[in-house]
């Protein structure tokens, strides 16, 4: 058995691996993001679009000052689940790299190649001293000519595409219920719906239009918009008035 000194070197350094071969500090980034608001992301028929529960805790904190879904570029979006200061960062890291390839190229970033530029960067912060992991994790959106994209990123620097998945404190229930539920060729109303069925499941309080977030993006016009409060307070009555003609 090591000694106590010993292992406290593991945990508190975050180029060096445990015996086991583990990252501590990794570990603990991902720990912040499990106790993040809930977000959830999900490709459409005509679409994609993002829906996050922002966690409003106090009766007098004003939900819309609360951001967590964040326009990056024309066409691309992106949710945060985690330290809300260090997706700040990356989101800014984001916004410069997205106009670099328009001022230097002419057009707009495909959405991998911005994926992949964030998260070499989350990376590069897991193998050099004297800085820690970020403590968030993105939800990735976009269209672009290679059609409708959905990316999930880790504080590792790790990320994967998918048709739906969720990020923070959630996670398990979200994706549970989207194993089951979801379906690709969902209209753009039924996946606002399913959204946020999730989210009055997952959620610790009742939700309304000052609590939640929804962008979407179409394939039409391949432009990031957000929900409206009114449009969203509409959607919520809605999946309130099937669910009591269920009962």
């Amino acid at each position: 058995m090591l000694p106590v000194s010993s292992t406290q070197a593991y945990d508190r350094a975050i180029t060096v691996f445990s015996p086991d071969g583990r990252l501590f500090q990794v570990e603990y980034a991902r720990e912040a993001v499990k106790r993040g608001s809930t977000a959830l992301g999900m490709i459409f028929r005509d679409g994609v679009l993002l829906a996050i529960d922002k966690n409003v805790e106090s009766r007098l904190l004003k939900g819309e000052s609360i951001e967590k879904i964040f326009k990056v570029d024309e066409h691309i979006a992106v949710a945060t689940s985690g330290l809300v200061a260090d997706a700040r960062r990356l989101i800014d890291h984001a916004r410069v790299v997205a106009q670099q390839e328009r001022y230097v190229y002419d057009e707009p970033i495909d959405v991998e190649t911005l994926t992949r530029d964030i998260c070499d960067l989350k990376q590069t912060y897991t193998q050099f001293g004297g800085a820690r992991p970020f403590g968030a994790a993105l939800l990735i959106m976009g269209i672009d000519k290679s059609g409708k994209h959905l990316f999930e990123t880790d504080p590792s620097g790790a990320f994967r595409e998918l048709y739906a998945s969720s990020i923070g404190s959630g996670k398990p229930q979200v994706d549970e219920i989207l194993e089951k539920e979801y379906d690709e060729n969902i209209s753009m109303d039924d996946a606002v719906s399913l959204a946020l069925r999730i989210l009055t499941k997952v959620g610790d309080k009742k939700i309304s239009e000052n609590t939640v977030d929804i962008f979407y993006i179409m394939d039409r016009d391949r432009k990031v918009i957000k929900m409206s409060r009114d449009e969203i307070k509409a959607a919520i009555e809605k999946v309130v008035k099937k669910k009591g003609q269920k009962k």
